[in-house]
């Protein structure tokens, strides 16, 4: 049995369910391979990091001693993770940061300047004290 619809005709006896598969020349991520997906609740391969964190039970019996401690130690393994800056890379920034401050404020004191001027004029011309 088969359907016209159009330009295009389907018959009963062709019909192939098509599967979805991952090309194999998929387009490559800017950074290179894209990280691959992990289920919910799993760790990475080789264990993982759990950021000197431990499960909700053993948080919810310590003390309040316990969980400071462990709030120092957690806050002390992140510190490490941070990329800090340079010394150079800081006063650069520092340098930009300045100028672009000094050249705005110039800018908006200029702009109201010419307003101030303007608006002064304009109240003159219309006949104001």
């Amino acid at each position: 049995m088969s359907e016209k619809l159009g330009e295009v005709s389907v018959s009963e006896d062709e019909l192939e369910l098509e599967t979805e598969e991952a090309s194999a020349q998929a387009p490559e991520a800017p950074g290179g391979e894209p990280p691959r997906k992990i289920k919910r609740g799993t760790l990475p391969p080789g264990g993982g990091d759990l950021g000197g964190r431990h499960g909700r039970s053993s948080i919810a019996t310590t003390s309040f001693f316990g969980r400071t401690a462990q709030f120092f130690r957690d806050t002390r393994a992140e510190m490490r993770r941070v990329s800090w800056p340079t010394a150079n890379e800081v006063k650069n920034t520092t340098i930009i940061t300045l100028i672009a401050v000094i050249f705005f404020a110039l800018y908006l004191f200029g702009v109201d300047r010419v307003w101030a001027f303007l608006i002064e004029h304009l109240r003159v011309w219309l006949g104001g004290s």
